[in-house]
């Protein structure tokens, strides 16, 4: 589940989840960045290890190293959003700090089918 998480984390930038779920996979995405942040052939190999889809990976290794090469951790933050509806769990949104807002999918518009009116 969680390396499901971490690549969603990774390719959107923004998740929706849990509070415990965020608070355990910001420390996973965290150690997959310092990797990414490092560069090396071995580095590489323990992220494609975890994450499950190389885009992401190669997102991690070019963009993330490049954005966070000056900080020296706190990559994730947590926003606390309230009970969920159906059973009171507590949701977060997860996202990376100094994200690209771009990465984010974009909203599908229903639309209607126009019909002629007599």
């Amino acid at each position: 589940m969680f390396r499901n998480m971490v690549t969603s984390l990774f390719t959107y930038e923004r998740i929706t989840t849990t509070l415990p779920k965020a608070k355990e996979l910001r420390r996973i995405a965290e150690k997959i960045i310092t990797l990414g942040k490092k560069g090396d052939l071995g580095s590489r190999r323990k992220a494609l290890a975890y994450v499950r889809t190389k885009d992401a990976t190669t997102k991690v290794f070019d963009s993330f190293a490049e954005r966070y090469k000056d900080r020296p951790g706190g990559y994730t933050r947590i926003f606390k959003l309230g009970p969920r509806a159906g059973d009171n769990a507590p949701m977060a949104m997860i996202e990376l700090v100094d994200r690209d807002v771009s990465a984010m999918p974009k909203k599908r518009v229903k639309r209607v089918p126009v019909t002629e009116e007599a």
